[in-house]
């Protein structure tokens, strides 16, 4: 099999939200994006049910700036029991903790699943690798990517790896961030359980560790 290749995608926007899943009323942001941003982000572009993406590291390239906001979310969803929405019942006004002025680069790798369910024998490394690559050149993707919630959109592009050494460097700074969400465990699908890991900030970069590493917490 070949080996696999670190992809790079540099991301950018106006604001981000990745929401702390202990703020169970308001929405509090991370400091930093989440592992689990970052993979959605990759999979915005290329997702296959024989492929799974890892994120190796996230590297921040602007410094860390916050902004409160008030919004108006509406509380309820649509279901089969209940099809329609008023939103004027169901609106209620609440303040979010935001990032502002946004940019991240983002490195990934990912690994064949064969025997998923919508997988072939005739998908390979080499011809998702040169699928992703070729869409990211042309900033296509599959639905628009967002910074933690679909209404912050993120603006993308892919860093060739002659490039890497041109681009400029993370934030010079140090910091911890704490327990962060890593990603969410679908080993029992219908009960899908959070992971947890102990992140650091570390001259601007944040290092992910491996799913199967002890680092990572269920």
């Amino acid at each position: 099999m070949p080996s696999q290749e670190l992809f790079c995608l540099e991301v950018c926007g106006d604001f981000a939200c990745f929401t702390r899943p202990e703020m169970k009323v308001e929405r509090v942001s991370y400091d930093v994006m989440t592992p689990s941003a970052a993979r959605a982000i990759f999979e915005a572009i290329l997702w296959k049910p024989a492929i799974r993406w890892q994120i190796e590291k996230i590297e921040v390239l602007k410094p860390i700036r916050w902004i409160n906001i008030r919004r108006n979310e509406v509380a309820g969803i649509a279901s089969q029991r209940k099809p329609h929405i008023f939103i004027e019942d169901e609106r209620q006004q609440r303040a979010g903790l935001l990032l502002r002025d946004v940019a991240y680069r983002l490195y990934a790798r990912f690994h064949l699943q064969h025997g998923n369910q919508g997988s072939s024998p005739e998908d390979t490394y080499p011809k998702f690798a040169e699928m992703f690559k070729r869409r990211a050149r042309k900033g296509q993707c599959f639905n628009q990517p967002y910074l933690g919630t679909r209404e912050f959109s993120a603006g993308f592009r892919y860093i060739e790896p002659e490039q890497l050494t041109e681009q400029a460097p993370a934030i010079s700074e140090n910091r911890d961030l704490g327990w962060m969400l890593y990603d969410m465990n679908f080993e029992d699908a219908e009960n899908p359980t959070p992971m947890f890991f102990h992140a650091q900030l570390e001259q601007g970069t944040v290092n992910v560790p491996s799913p199967e590493s002890k680092d990572v917490r269920r």
